[in-house]
């Protein structure tokens, strides 16, 4: 796994994601389970953004293996789960920022399931 200065920063400790997780630190979970948990967004960018987050530290897609492959699939039932609880329908996006560069600031994998406002295609 290779990580970037801005990333190894963050490896030195527990994520804010693991402190979530762990409940050392509030958040406003809408979803728990054995595998993940989904929490509100606290700079939403919609209507509807929350962050679905595996338990299992991943520090970023890329650095996903087969072994994750369960994991990687349940995030996105759960993600449809989530969408159909909320009433979603058919009108969210899903989005994983992998690594600095692509906007990720939290170097703990997590999809971001947002709605509730028009998007635009290319994203940017």
């Amino acid at each position: 796994m290779d990580l970037d200065s801005s990333e190894l920063l963050f490896r030195m400790s527990l994520t804010l994601f693991e402190k979530i997780i762990n409940k050392e630190i509030p958040a406003e979970i809408i979803y728990e389970d054995e595998i993940s948990i989904v929490i509100e967004d606290i700079n939403p960018q919609a209507p509807t953004h929350l962050l679905i987050i595996p338990k299992k530290v991943i520090p970023k897609l890329s650095d996903a293996s087969n072994e994750d492959q369960e994991i990687l699939g349940h995030l996105m039932l759960v993600a449809g789960k989530i969408a159909d609880q909320l009433g979603l329908d058919e009108t969210f996006r899903l989005v994983v920022n992998n690594g600095a560069k692509a906007g990720q600031s939290v170097f703990h994998l997590h999809l971001h399931l947002i709605s509730g406002r028009p998007f635009n295609w290319p994203p940017g």
